[in-house]
């Protein structure tokens, strides 16, 4: 996925469609000179709707479509016929898109299933016509309802990554290289940090063509908690993973402080992210052999399990995928 292509916020204005008026409509035809109150109802305001696409996989086709607008429901008419509803609008997201109020903050919807459909702003209701509200003391009502005004206001679309297993690292630590290794995703990877700016997916096969699907997540940072870099933009993304593979070169000075930094920075976002599974890639480790491993483990953290991998060789690969797809069975 280029990265220019990559969208995964937008703020757009949205404004709904407005009611249609009743009609305050009296029968009138050769045979009824003063005919009762016929007037039809007025039409709905259209709607602005988002719906889940599994086939889009970032927001890139609403980065310029700053201002949306529904149709307006026409008013009722005489025959008791009553006006046709404005069009909605629907906007298509990609699966993980999450839709706030930008002022409070607050969590309107989000969307996690193809085809799924929440209301981002609804239209206004139709009038009713004179015809309701007539009664036995009031045969001929001169009036009908107007129609509900429309709404309007800012949203945020915000997309947050759907994936089986995310990387976690800092930048460097291989995470790409590990990608491109085991599916057909094709990253940018380049010796020097931040290499990756956007997420990547990949899918990735595994025993009796069965699959599973990793993240690439760009790599964090010391405080991307308080958004330095870019922190939070890059942390949402990990909200949305099953299981969470932390990975760190086998040549950093210090792995097991190199991990608290990232597990402090998860539960400093989000400590909900702790409860997830996990597991510890210690990469690069076609630069060590076997004997290195062993004086190793004791400096590395403890209480999570430990797999040494070489993306490079394909050392440890299908040790790795088997202890990340066991993980995924348990959550199943």
């Amino acid at each position: 996925m280029a990265e220019q292509n990559f969208v995964d916020y937008v703020k757009i204005h949205c404004k709904s469609g407005a009611g249609g008026p009743g009609s305050a409509h009296f029968l009138r035809d050769k045979v009824s000179a003063k005919g009762g109150p016929d007037g039809g109802d007025g039409g709905r305001g259209g709607d602005v709707i988002c719906r889940g696409n599994a086939q889009l996989w970032t927001l890139l086709h609403l980065k310029y479509r700053k201002h949306v607008i529904a149709e307006n429901g026409k008013p009722g008419m005489g025959t008791l016929k009553s006006g046709p509803s404005g069009e909605d609008v629907i906007l298509e997201v990609p699966l993980g898109t999450v839709a706030k109020d930008p002022d409070t903050g607050e969590v309107i919807f989000e969307i996690t299933k193809d085809q799924e459909e929440f209301v981002l702003m609804p239209g206004g209701r139709g009038g009713w016509g004179n015809d309701h509200f007539k009664s036995p003391t009031n045969q001929t009502p001169q009036y009908a309802q107007p129609g509900e005004p429309f709404q309007e206001g800012w949203r945020i679309l915000e997309l947050k990554i759907l994936a089986d297993v995310g990387l976690v690292g800092f930048p460097n630590a291989g995470k790409s290289t590990l990608l491109a290794s085991v599916s057909a995703a094709k990253p940018k990877i380049a010796s020097y940090p931040f290499t990756t700016l956007t997420p990547n997916l990949g899918f990735v096969a595994y025993r009796d063509n069965r699959s599973f699907v990793i993240a690439d997540i760009p790599g964090i940072i010391e405080d991307a908690h308080l958004g330095k870099g870019l922190g939070h933009r890059f942390l949402r993304h990990i909200e949305r993973n099953a299981v969470l593979l932390f990975m760190i070169p086998c040549d950093t000075d210090d792995i097991k402080k190199d991990f608290e930094v990232l597990y402090h920075e998860l539960e400093m976002y989000n400590e909900e992210l702790l409860d997830k599974p996990r597991l510890l890639a210690i990469t690069k480790c076609d630069m060590i052999d076997e004997e290195m491993q062993k004086l190793l483990r004791p400096t590395l953290p403890e209480d999570i399990d430990v797999v040494f991998i070489s993306a490079v060789s394909g050392y440890g690969l299908d040790r790795l995928k088997d202890k990340l797809w066991n993980l995924l069975a348990d959550q199943k």
